[in-house]
């Protein structure tokens, strides 16, 4: 149940929606900025919390790599994947976008969405996020959020 000032994530839509925001998403790790933005785009589906989408312009040159992963949502398209390459270090795998999404989701195309776990400090407005459970989803969890959260064991079939 949510408490005064949070948002449920049972009301958020079905299928989901991309949303531009001017709330500050930050993303660093080893005391890199890796990206910094008001000008994100959020995606919300119900029982998830946010995905948030950066523009590339937001996200520090010389720190991406391509993957060769892919994958497909149903409503947004073919994601291509990218890796995090910070001090000799990569993260494989952490980010993904849409090259073409589908025209629905036209808002997102070539905007990069992150893992929250892997770095040292993913933020919204300040606050410091909790990755969505499990390693499938990459949802951002903040104080302003009710769940429970899909991810979690047992709820594939959500």
């Amino acid at each position: 149940m949510p408490t005064p000032g949070q948002e449920s994530v049972w009301s958020y839509p079905r299928p989901a929606i991309a949303e531009p925001s001017r709330r500050r998403i930050q993303i660093v790790h080893a005391d890199i900025v890796v990206a910094d933005s008001d000008a994100a785009v959020r995606t919300i589906e119900t029982s998830h919390p946010p995905s948030w989408y950066i523009p590339p312009d937001a996200i520090t040159p010389g720190l991406l790599r391509p993957s060769t992963r892919r994958s497909f949502c149903e409503w947004k398209g073919e994601a291509r994947y990218w890796h995090i390459e910070i001090g000799g270090h990569t993260f494989r795998d952490v980010g993904w976008s849409y090259a073409n999404p589908t025209p629905a989701f036209a808002i997102l195309r070539d905007h990069i969405a992150f893992y929250a776990g892997p770095f040292d400090r993913c933020a919204v407005d300040g606050e410091r996020v909790q990755p969505q459970p499990g390693s499938f989803y990459g949802g951002w969890i903040t104080s302003d959020l009710a769940g429970p959260f899909k991810g979690v064991p047992g709820s594939m079939g959500w």
